[in-house]
This record gives C-alpha cells, structure tokens and sequence, in this order.
C-alpha cells in the first residue's frame, strides 16, 4: 500500500508566470513542455510500483516531483539539465536538493550512481523521448521498472504487438526485455506550451528473461534491418545489411517487419548468424 506524507505537496508548488521573479520559461530546444494538471500529476505518481530508489527524468517546475516526494515508500532522486528549472527546485523544494541531479540523464553512468538499481519515472523531454528508451536497454538488467509520459505516437510504438502498423524497431527491442503497458492519454490542453500533440503514459516492468538466446548485438542489427525498408518484403533489407546468405532463403523473407513477434526476431536473429 503506497503511503504519502504531506511534505512537498501542492502547497509548495505554484504555477510560475511571466514576471515571477522565479518564473521558468519552457525551452523548446530542450523539449519543454510543464504539465499544468495536478489530477495527471498524481496518476503517473501512482502508477509507480512500492519501494526503491525512483529517479525522475527531466524534473521541470516540479509539478510531478511533489507527488513522488508525498510518497513515503520510495526514495526520489531528479535528474535536470536546465539550469532555470534547477534553481527553481532549490527554492521550492530545498529538502529535495541533496538528490537533485544537475546534468543529462543520457550521459550518466546509472551502475556507478545507483549500483543496487532504480525505477525511471518522468514527464519525459520530447525530442529525447525515444533515446531516453535506448538508455533504459542499455542498463536494463538495473531499471526494473520505468513510468513515462511521452508523445502518443511513441508510446502507441513501445506498446504495439507485432502486424500492427504502429509496432517497429522501439517495439521489439523493448518488449524483448520488458512488459509494456499503455496506461492513458493525456491531451494537448494540460501543458505549457500546447504541445502539438497528444501525450500518454506508459508503464514497463522488466520481464524473466535473461538472455535472448542469440546474440543480442546481432538481434538489433536484425531488427534495425529489417525495418530500415518496411513496405518490402524482408529478404530485401536483409539481403541488403547483410548478402545473400550463401543463396539460402528463410521462411521469415515472405513477410514484412512488422509481422515478426520477438521470438520470430530471434529465431531470425540465430539464422542471420547461421548463414552469413
């Protein structure tokens, strides 16, 4: 049961406008875009499972971070790059100060700053959204759990299953490691700016497996292949990666990309390294 104290909360926070001496201006080169909605807040503060050390991507104004400070069964740590929003944080939340991270999360080295593991959350930057991903494979075996808003588009793309139009390369890399959920959609209206498009959350836990049972630098090779021409048939963004494999032809080489489920692409994946 998640238990909230009432340090951080609401009270603290207010909204920031032009002309406050602490006003913070959402920087479109930096992705920006400050959720107003404290009911949304909340929601994505929820759908963190108990316990662990929980590191927010991109803390902003803190309209997310109050929530996850209110939780009494996590540990919230931010990471921020803007030094605006930073210096924000230290006035409103000075108690959250000592876990406040200024610097890119694309950059950190995770297994050296939280070497017993962390759980991701955040109202992720939109123009890193996808390579905030890419950095959670990179340390899946640390992040057990990641909650995320990010462009509806994105998270339509993480969650789809295999012959949906919407499933690609994000697709399959992340649900070889993980169980995805698409949580709910957040509209245009509930950020500052408008964002031109319509947001949503995801929440992803780490799956049982292990190993892949194939070569996993190999399977994303694969897989980037065979996505790279989507519209053909698979024998020819593979044939054009990788030959002609000897002039063998798999069964898989009918169909398109977006046919293939994970264990296909790894099947896939063990005849690639078989035949070239």
């Amino acid at each position: 049961m998640k238990r909230y104290n009432n340090k951080g909360k609401g009270g603290s926070h207010r909204p920031v406008r032009s002309g406050d001496p602490n006003y913070v201006k959402p920087k479109k080169a930096l992705g920006q875009h400050f959720l107003t909605d404290m009911n949304i807040a909340r929601a994505i503060a929820d759908a963190m499972s108990e316990g662990g050390d929980v590191l927010e991507v991109g803390c902003g104004t803190g309209v997310l971070t109050q929530f996850l400070l209110a939780r009494e069964d996590i540990t919230t740590w931010g990471a921020e790059v803007d030094g605006e929003s930073v210096a924000y944080l230290h006035t409103h939340y000075p108690a959250f100060t000592p876990r406040l991270i200024f610097g890119d999360f694309l950059n950190m080295p995770l297994d050296e700053m939280f070497p017993n593991g962390l759980k991701v959350i955040g109202n992720f930057p939109y123009n890193i959204s996808s390579q905030i991903f890419f950095k959670v494979l990179d340390y899946k075996d640390l992040i057990p759990e990641v909650v995320g808003m990010v462009q509806r588009e994105v998270a339509l793309r993480i969650a789809s299953p295999a012959g949906n139009r919407d499933y690609g390369i994000l697709s399959v890399l992340m649900q070889a490691w993980y169980d995805i959920e698409y949580l709910f959609t957040v509209h245009e209206n509930v950020f500052n700016p408008p964002p031109k498009v319509k947001s949503a959350v995801v929440r992803m836990k780490r799956n049982g497996v292990k190993e892949l049972g194939c070569d996993e630098a190999l399977f994303a090779k694969v897989v980037k292949a065979a996505f790279s021409q989507r519209r053909k048939m698979l024998k020819t963004p593979l044939k054009a990666t990788f030959g002609d494999f000897g002039g063998a032809e798999h069964d898989f080489f009918s169909l398109r990309a977006e046919a293939l489920s994970v264990q296909d692409y790894i099947a896939l994946t063990n005849w690639v390294a078989e035949h070239i």
